[in-house]
């Protein structure tokens, strides 16, 4: 092939039509996608401020009962049986986060998810 030969094939190749790559939107055609509730609410508890106190409250409330410390034992104990060097983040966060979501105290749950509905009501969602 002649460089002549090759300068054309190569003008002709065009990156935007290539198999590997998804097709480029138009830049005037922005897609519209309806927010779900979930993700208005969390926008509303993000930019008042309120998801963080929410956060702030849940971790005070969990220590006060022991939960944080319940959840350190299991860690101590799952590494110990395990061996401290055969043990990841991984493995301790895939075993313990069921046992704590499950053992979380249903008076802590009732007082967040009070303060979430009276967030939603003072913000009339």
């Amino acid at each position: 092939m002649s460089n002549r030969e090759s300068e054309k094939s190569f003008t002709r190749w065009n990156p935007r039509s290539s198999i590997n790559r998804p097709p480029t939107p138009d830049g005037d055609e922005e897609p519209e996608q309806e927010l779900t509730l979930q993700e208005i609410i969390n926008i509303k508890l993000i930019e008042s401020g309120e998801k963080e106190k929410l956060k702030e409250l849940l971790r005070e409330r969990l220590i006060e009962c022991g939960w944080r410390d319940e959840m350190k034992a299991l860690c101590r104990a799952f590494t110990k049986k395990k061996g401290r060097n055969n043990v990841t983040v991984d493995d301790l966060v895939h075993v313990i986060t069921p046992k704590g979501r499950a053992s979380v105290p249903d008076s802590v749950k009732a007082e967040l998810l009070q303060r979430i509905r009276s967030f939603l009501v003072s913000a009339a969602i």
